[in-house]
């Protein structure tokens, strides 16, 4: 019997995934170590108080730039999930009892380190009645309530597309509303089991109506050939997606699916340009490129966006052209 290390017996699929040894990545994969005040002071911090962010905890390799400009993402509602991705590095399984003093604790992390832009994602709960859409409206309340003057970017599942649950969550009014689609149809089910493909197009066309900035991700290396990837972006995009960022799959480990292909830089290049022709108002592609890289930069430059369109729209003042 094959078991990890948490003592789970491990499923069929990722038995057969373990049989394709970890592969070698390739030498545009690398990450220079660059450090500034910013990030130093907020390491020193973090470590002084005891603080939990993904960034560390994950092993991002953004971690300098986004602390650097004192940004954080923060993992909630535990640390096992209710569904599997064969890309997660989260384990599956039954999660911990529901931590109802999350929320207040995230906050004050955030107030803490300083952080002009936070981010919150979290597991699955569907052992919850409400999926855990109480947890993740009530940490962005908590974030706004202690930090005024903070970004908040909250990285949702689908809560089965449940209008009401989802609307606990738009309610909480994050400055953007994020849902993966992570991967193409051709492959969804297989590398998403516990998720549909149209569903996720779905609560982002619902969080774009209820008047928020919605932002996806994609994860290319898993199966998918760039036409997929295109017509991945034009279905996002034709949902009401705003802001899409494009990543290169890396395995966390043995038992998860293997990587298919590794992304040379210059399809990155051309799939960002695709994505901004067909209207993206933000766009981040990469091979190092994570779904909260570059976040509050982003929000800011979809926001500029608006502004001009706005701007570009007003009606002319007759007197003023007469001047002119």
């Amino acid at each position: 019997m094959s078991v990890e290390p948490g003592n789970r017996k491990l499923l069929r699929l990722e038995v057969r995934n373990a049989e394709t040894p970890i592969e070698r990545k390739p030498p545009w994969i690398k990450t220079r170590l660059r450090t500034g005040p910013e990030y130093t002071a907020l390491k020193s911090l973090v470590r002084r108080e005891g603080l939990h962010t993904v960034c560390e905890e994950a092993g991002c390799p953004n971690i300098f730039e986004c602390w650097e400009d004192r940004e954080a993402t923060f993992l909630i509602g535990g640390e096992q999930c209710t569904r599997r991705c064969d890309f997660c590095q989260i384990d599956t399984g039954k999660p911990a009892d529901f931590d109802r003093d999350e929320p207040r604790r995230v906050a004050e992390s955030v107030q803490t380190m300083g952080l002009r832009y936070s981010t919150v994602t979290g597991v699955a709960r569907d052992d919850l009645p409400d999926g855990g859409a109480w947890l993740y409206a009530e940490t962005v309340r908590a974030i706004k309530e202690l930090n005024p003057d903070t970004g908040v970017e909250l990285l949702a599942p689908d809560f089965n597309g449940d209008p009401e649950l989802l609307r606990e969550v738009f309610e909480s009014r994050p400055e953007v509303f994020a849902h993966n689609l992570e991967t193409v149809p051709r492959i969804f089910k297989r590398i998403r089991p516990a998720f549909r493909y149209q569903r996720s197009l779905d609560v982002i066309t619902a969080a774009r109506a209820f008047g928020l900035v919605t932002k996806s991700n994609l994860i290319l290396g898993l199966g998918e050939t760039p036409e997929e990837v295109r017509e991945a972006l034009v279905a996002l995009h034709e949902s009401g997606c705003d802001i899409i960022t494009i990543t290169q799959y890396l395995r966390p480990s043995p038992r998860h699916h293997p990587v298919e292909r590794w992304v040379k830089p210059e399809e990155f290049v051309e799939h960002q340009g695709f994505a901004e022709q067909i209207g993206f108002a933000g766009v981040l592609a990469g091979p190092l490129v994570r779904s909260s890289y570059r976040a509050g930069r982003l929000y800011a430059q979809v926001m500029e966006s608006r502004a001009a369109a706005e701007s570009a729209d007003a009606p002319v003042d007759p007197r003023s052209a007469a001047v002119s």
